[in-house]
């Protein structure tokens, strides 16, 4: 008797990621906006029951399988993947609302612990008062969580992302305060400079308007000048002992790219306006070298601070590549743009690629000298100063 061969069974999970590909994929071939429809809904469906059956895995498997394979289907799934997570529909007054997870990023710096935690009945209050009169359109209802978030306090993953805006969309009925114990319980890690995010919740009926910005006369510049000006008030006493600037408030990812991107020339202009304090210098005293450091590719310029004509690396400034950034973008001339604004004139690009080393010791990146070696900085003395380089 002839021995069957062993049929592989695959999992609900492998079979679901092969029709994640196929929708994306025909999504990114589609020549019409009816066609369009159709598979962003079929797409939109799948991905939804995925997060809510929390199987991270599938999604994740997905995306890196096309970012391999085909980009734009990447781009299409991953736009998919961000709305599902971050929008949900509610009804409010028995009319269908779709709600919307938004952030707001707060770029600061500071010598000493940048806060995180609980904000308290009273800045939520007065918060409210300024997003419904600035940034939010009229007669929205929101909700917002009671904390200050740290990256490290973020929810991980799509998945978890999901949960905590389902929470938050569930209380824009009524202009909730979501309290979030357990985002306490992470510990933020200490940088010099780092983000951190107000959230909330941000409903309307469908084909309403949710930011001021879709209303007739107001632009987004405009905006974000009357939300500075009015809004942060509400959490200066908070940011006691920092520096601290708002980015305009948006949905939660475009929020989060946005805070990545504008955080590297933050990270700069921080660095430089921390060294003139630390070492009671002017800017013009100081040098910059850049390197650019590869893995398998271009992934990162990385940006060494010295003392003119003294050896010790006294600061160093990650900047990461982002999307669409490759060695073919000039981020060096927006690097040197940015340091030349800042006062610094003495500045050295080498022209070769380095590692991405870091120290064996303590595992931060090591930073370019003039001679082209990296090295591990030597920061200012100064007790309260946070981690040795700049994120």
């Amino acid at each position: 008797m002839t021995k069957r061969p062993r049929t592989i069974r695959r999992s609900r999970g492998a079979t679901e990621v092969d029709e994640l590909i196929h929708i994306a994929s025909s999504l990114a071939l589609s020549c019409t906006l009816v066609e369009d429809r159709f598979w962003q809904d079929k797409l939109a469906y799948l991905v939804a029951e995925i997060l809510n059956d929390e199987d991270e895995e599938a999604l994740n498997s997905a995306l890196d399988t096309l970012s391999k394979t085909d980009p734009q289907a990447w781009n299409e799934l991953a736009d998919i993947v961000e709305a599902c997570t971050e929008t949900h529909s509610v009804i409010i007054d028995k009319q269908e609302n779709q709600a919307v997870m938004f952030a707001v990023p707060l770029l600061a710096w500071s010598r000493f612990n940048i806060p995180s935690g609980p904000l308290g009945e009273d800045r939520i209050s007065s918060l409210r008062q300024h997003l419904a009169e600035h940034v939010f359109a009229k007669e929205v209802k929101f909700s917002m969580a009671d904390f200050l978030f740290s990256p490290d306090q973020l929810p991980q993953g799509y998945c978890n992302t999901a949960k905590l805006s389902k929470l938050l969309a569930g209380l824009t009925a009524e202009n909730g305060t979501l309290a979030c114990e357990q985002a306490s319980n992470a510990e933020p890690t200490s940088f010099l400079t780092d983000t951190r995010y107000l959230l909330g919740a941000i409903a309307a009926p469908k084909g309403q308007a949710l930011f001021r910005w879709q209303e007739a006369d107001h632009s987004r510049k405009d905006i974000l000048a009357q939300w500075q000006k009015h809004g942060l008030g509400s959490l200066q006493s908070l940011f006691a002992g920092c520096a601290m600037e708002s980015l305009i408030p948006l949905s939660y990812f475009a929020a989060w790219r946005e805070s990545d991107r504008a955080s590297r020339a933050y990270s700069l202009r921080a660095t430089v306006a921390f060294l003139q304090l630390s070492l009671s210098i002017e800017a013009r005293q100081l040098s910059c070298v850049i390197a650019a450091c590869h893995g398998r590719q271009l992934e990162e310029y990385r940006i060494g601070f010295i003392r003119r004509n003294e050896e010790p690396m006294l600061h160093g400034v990650v900047w990461p590549l982002l999307d669409g950034e490759d060695e073919h973008t000039d981020c060096v001339a927006e690097i040197e743009a940015i340091l030349r604004e800042s006062g610094i004139n003495d500045i050295v690009n080498h022209e070769h690629a380095f590692p991405m080393d870091q120290c064996d010791d303590c595992g931060n990146p090591l930073f370019p000298n003039l001679e082209g070696d990296l090295l591990h900085i030597e920061t200012p003395e100064n007790k309260e100063t946070p981690s040795p380089h700049l994120h």
